[in-house]
């Protein structure tokens, strides 16, 4: 059993209130768990608009699946045009 997580530092620039911060962010996880076999929350800057921390779970039987299924989860947040991907870490346990 392979466990991998991402901690990804995330920009949304367009958003000027909490509100429309949540709005994007919700939609993006919504998607992540529905299209991902993942755990997903929001972990850092919660009261903060334009910035957040994203943490992003798989537990797989191996490590090649958990890599995979991570790096589609990553793609996926990339190609919301709404946030920048800054800072990812990976961690395995």
């Amino acid at each position: 059993m392979r466990i991998g997580s991402a901690v990804c530092e995330c920009m949304i620039y367009d958003a000027h209130s909490l509100k429309e911060k949540r709005a994007v962010l919700q939609r993006i996880l919504t998607r992540l768990k529905q299209k991902f076999n993942v755990s997903v929350a929001e972990v850092g800057y919660q009261d903060v608009w334009q910035r957040t921390k994203i943490a992003i779970v798989v537990v797989t039987s191996s490590r090649i699946s958990s890599e995979l299924e991570l790096q589609n989860a990553l793609k996926l947040i990339d190609s919301f045009p709404e946030i920048e991907r800054t800072i990812t870490e990976i961690e395995w346990l």
